[in-house]
């Protein structure tokens, strides 16, 4: 058996990975004030170049406002898979025109429409996070449910998501983690995660050890627990927290929608984009729900600074010596180390004992 890597020490804080573009300068963390928009909107659905091009207007549209950071909802390049419709395909047969469309109108990362999407934030001198089916053309297959960072200078963080939710499998494959990173910015640290990855405590813990500032949640859900997931994870992470979920209604899908879609359904994605602050978990833009549109806060990082001073989940109130062998050494059942039979820690205690 492969030995165990040891357990984190205080001493031993291995960050997250972070990114710096060569064209950044390397700098001192900051607390400025940014402008972030969450964008909740319809794709152009199972259409790709009509899709980016509405991208760029709604980064016209936020730039003219003063963002500096516009979040997109998860794969919003060309479509969301929603259970409300395409569970079906769990089956053999009847989804091969559906697979095929939907692969045409992946992206390439890089390739021309990520370079477009970056040709756009480098005229607008803006940072975008946007969610994108990704292919492989040098490997045509699978797909992955895959989040972008953009800056003014180009591509700076791509992350597949790390488990596909439940029907999200019949399309996209998993994520190998190796690419958990924040995106170091003159704007501020940017990670997060997409959708339900963001109810993974491990996944949370290892981005926050490399201190976001903005916490990026394109998702899906428009279900009420998710705002107060959200607002747990601002608490959690002491970062403004993002939250940036699909607005989809029944005519936004094409005559030639190769797929049935089920009756009586008038909306397939309500919305319900917000942001959170990180002082006590208030929502100080939206909820928005039942349209497109574009929710914007001012954000001072001195906010998230402050608030660590009492709670710093990867600092003071971590415990990472304490906690970290009980997720490294598991027994072979999956119960914690001091748990199994044989430990010092695992005897019952009796209550007959005498003292």
């Amino acid at each position: 058996m492969a030995a165990l890597a040891a357990p984190l020490m205080p001493r031993d804080r291995r960050p997250c990975r972070s990114t710096l573009p060569a064209s950044y300068a390397p700098q001192m963390t900051r607390f400025p004030t940014v402008r972030v928009a969450a964008i909740q909107a319809t794709p152009v659905i199972l259409d790709a170049d009509a899709t980016v091009d509405k991208v760029g207007r709604l980064l016209d549209e936020a730039a003219a406002d003063g963002v500096q950071l516009a979040v997109f909802p998860e794969t919003f390049v060309p479509l969301y898979p929603s259970n409300a419709w395409a569970s079906p395909a769990a089956a053999f047969e009847g989804w091969n025109d559906f697979w095929e469309r939907m692969w045409d109108n992946a992206v390439d990362v890089p390739g021309p429409l990520t370079d477009r999407i970056a040709r756009k934030c480098a005229e607008l001198g803006i940072h975008c996070a946007i969610g994108v089916n990704e292919r492989e053309s040098h490997r045509p297959g699978s797909l992955y449910n895959t989040l972008l960072v953009f800056g003014p200078h180009g591509l700076l963080t791509k992350h597949r998501k790390l488990m596909p939710t439940m029907h999200e499998r019949l399309f996209h494959g998993v994520g190998a983690g190796t690419d958990l990173a924040i995106a170091d910015t003159p704007i501020g640290r940017l990670g997060g995660l997409i959708c339900w990855e963001n109810m993974m405590p491990l996944a949370r813990y290892a981005l926050y050890r490399g201190g976001p500032q903005i916490w990026l949640a394109p998702t899906a859900d428009d279900s009420d627990a998710w705002l107060v997931s959200m607002r747990h994870i601002a608490t959690e992470s002491r970062a403004y927290v993002v939250s940036a979920p699909q607005y989809i209604p029944a005519n936004a899908f094409p005559d030639d929608f190769p797929v049935p879609l089920p009756d009586g359904l008038e909306v397939f994605g309500r919305g319900g984009a917000a942001i959170i602050e990180p002082d006590d978990g208030r929502v100080i833009a939206g909820p928005l729900y039942g349209e497109e549109g574009i929710v914007v806060a001012d954000c001072d990082l001195r906010v998230a600074l402050h608030a660590k001073r009492w709670f710093d989940v990867v600092g003071h109130y971590s415990r990472e010596d304490a906690l970290a062998r009980l997720i490294l050494e598991p027994g072979l059942d999956g119960d914690p180390a001091a748990a199994r039979a044989g430990s010092d820690h695992s005897a019952p205690v009796d209550s007959r004992r005498e003292t």
